[in-house]
């Protein structure tokens, strides 16, 4: 096994610059201990070619790890995603305070229950036979949501519809067996409670 990121650099023929994405993905913190310390040995490592494969003797750096949320924002900006918890997990009680169930529980509800859900937006689709229907796709820590925005909602609130990261919808479910889908009645931009973090979604493909 890997003594180290040096050990690993030498053995594995890896540049600083491979270094220092994988510093940045979080691969990196098993040999470092955290994700800054991977970050100060990755740029420690010596780039000269003559010297590339002479070991470092540097006293390591005792620097403190980052907190969860800012290795979940980390790892979302190199990756776009986290193997980490999700980020809801750490905003549950904020949404929970404001009346937002999770997707579990959105799925457990009987057809026409009016429900109020949150979440990270990762897909949005407007079909051209769907009659100006749009689709969202919203994600919590506990799995996917469904969501129809009708036209109207739509004009009345493209700016919530079109550019919430963190969306949160007030609305009616409609299930079939199954498949649910919460019906928009109204849509609030909850993004801001995202701070740094950036997810990316997929949208109109």
């Amino acid at each position: 096994p890997f003594t180290d990121i040096d050990d690993l650099a030498r053995r594995a023929g890896l540049d600083a610059r491979t270094l220092r994405l994988l510093a940045a993905g979080g691969a990196l913190k098993p040999l470092a201990g955290n994700r800054h310390q991977a970050h100060w040995q990755a740029a420690a490592r010596r780039p000269d070619a003559l010297l590339r494969d002479a070991p470092v003797h540097e006293p390591a750096l005792a620097l403190t790890a980052p907190l969860e949320g800012e290795d979940i924002v980390a790892d979302y900006a190199s990756l776009g995603f986290t193997l980490g918890r999700h980020p809801l997990a750490l905003l549950r009680g904020t949404l929970a305070a404001q009346r937002f169930i999770t997707a579990a529980e959105l799925r457990q509800l009987p057809d026409r229950a009016l429900a109020r859900a949150a979440g990270i937006v990762t897909c949005r689709q407007r079909p051209g036979t769907a009659s100006g229907v749009m689709f969202v796709t919203v994600e919590d820590e506990t799995g996917l949501a469904n969501i129809i925005v009708h036209k109207d909602i739509q004009e009345k609130q493209r700016s919530e519809a079109l550019g919430a990261t963190l969306l949160g919808i007030y609305g009616q479910v409609s299930r079939e067996g199954e498949v649910i889908h919460l019906i928009a009645r109204r849509l609030v931009d909850r993004s801001a409670l995202l701070g740094a973090l950036t997810p990316r979604s997929r949208d109109f493909h």
